[in-house]
């Protein structure tokens, strides 16, 4: 009995390839919308997302600013108007020339903090003579006129200095990815947020140099160390006060995610000097020159929305860079990538007709051996 299997095999597979999904994930761009293949969501989704083709006219549009040299008017005023503010917990140092019987001298077993005036909790310190004398919130200068004016009705022109021998009242507190957290005093020397992070040993190796959070009265403010360090752009820095915290935080935010057709996908963290596309292409040896395609590599970018309290608007903006021209990795350069940024490299058409074929064969050789099987026993 003739039996012809090839009719009866093309039907099938025919049936088979109708039926069944692409397997893995692919970016197909067309020239508004992103669509993901497989993906049930599609038409609910295309229409959020914006596609922007990374060319060497368009990816300038995308740089951000660059940070360059900057002076601080507005911290070298403040800087110049400085003096330091007595508070309870501080020690004064008071001497009053020709009277030795006023002032505590510090000898060699006694140190000036030791021999000094310490101010109370309530802001006072007690002087002979003169008694209690309010001086928290005052400058050194006025606490001077203070003392030499009620001097004035025991002593004839009482020669008056003061200074402040230990600043314990007034602190900053430098926390995070830095060599030697802690608390910093507040001194009559200024006290700069770069001052504060040189003192503190200077930053960790899992610094994220550019997300440093200075808090103030409760309010948060977001500062680059890589702008003013690295780029010197002094509009950055801050003059320190008490109660002020410093917080450097790990970089473990500074991540991208590479994936799809790439010879090592991985996770890639952002040092401080940041990272372009081809940068991160690179860290992964690359595209696959066998499965990628080489007009499909994408920078996924979250625009942050929620897509459930905006249904209407963007979701995500997706960037596409052709590399079949080599000489295009010159603009992946020029594109920074930015945290939680997802590279994808999507497949050649013949890596997924080959993947469909592998996923085929194990089902068409069981239907040779079932239809070999049948003709065994017909002929028998």
């Amino acid at each position: 009995m003739n039996f012809n299997k090839k009719p009866l095999l093309i039907s099938i597979i025919s049936v088979l390839l109708a039926g069944c999904t692409v397997p893995g994930s692919h970016l197909s761009v067309d020239n508004e919308n992103a669509t993901v293949k497989g993906d049930t969501t599609t038409n609910e989704t295309s229409n959020k997302i914006n596609v922007y083709p990374l060319t060497a006219q368009a990816v300038n549009k995308f740089k951000s600013p660059a940070v360059i040299s900057k002076s601080n008017p507005a911290l070298d005023a403040e800087l110049s108007r400085y003096q330091y503010r007595i508070g309870p917990g501080d020690i004064l140092n008071i001497t009053i020339w020709d009277h030795p019987e006023l002032t505590i001298p510090a000898g060699s077993y006694r140190s000036s903090e030791e021999a000094g005036n310490w101010v109370h909790a309530d802001g006072s310190i007690f002087y002979p003579y003169i008694g209690l004398v309010y001086v928290k919130g005052k400058t050194v200068s006025e606490v001077r006129h203070i003392i030499a004016k009620r001097l004035a009705a025991y002593i004839e022109s009482p020669q008056v200095d003061v200074s402040v021998a230990a600043f314990r009242s007034q602190k900053t507190y430098i926390t995070g990815e830095i060599n030697k957290p802690g608390q910093q005093p507040i001194t009559n020397v200024p006290l700069t947020l770069l001052d504060a992070i040189n003192l503190a040993g200077g930053l960790g190796n899992e610094a994220d140099w550019r997300n440093v959070t200075l808090t103030r009265n409760g309010k948060e403010e977001t500062l680059s160390l890589y702008a003013l360090m690295q780029r010197g752009d002094l509009t950055q820095n801050r003059l320190l006060r008490s109660g002020d915290i410093v917080h450097v935080p790990r970089n473990d935010a500074q991540k991208v995610f590479v994936m799809g057709e790439v010879n090592e996908p991985k996770l890639l963290k952002i040092d401080r000097a940041g990272m372009s596309l081809t940068e991160a292409l690179s860290n992964v040896g690359g595209i696959n020159e066998l499965s990628a395609d080489a007009t499909g590599v994408f920078v996924i970018r979250s625009t942050g929305d929620d897509p459930i309290a905006n249904a209407s608007h963007i979701i995500a903006d997706v960037y596409q860079l052709n590399i079949k021209d080599a000489s295009a990795l010159v603009i992946g350069t020029e594109f920074e990538l930015q945290p939680y940024d997802i590279v994808y490299v999507t497949a050649a058409p013949i890596t997924r007709w080959n993947r469909v074929v592998t996923q085929l064969l194990p089902t068409i050789s069981g239907f040779n051996e079932l239809t070999e099987g049948v003709l065994r026993v017909r002929d028998w």
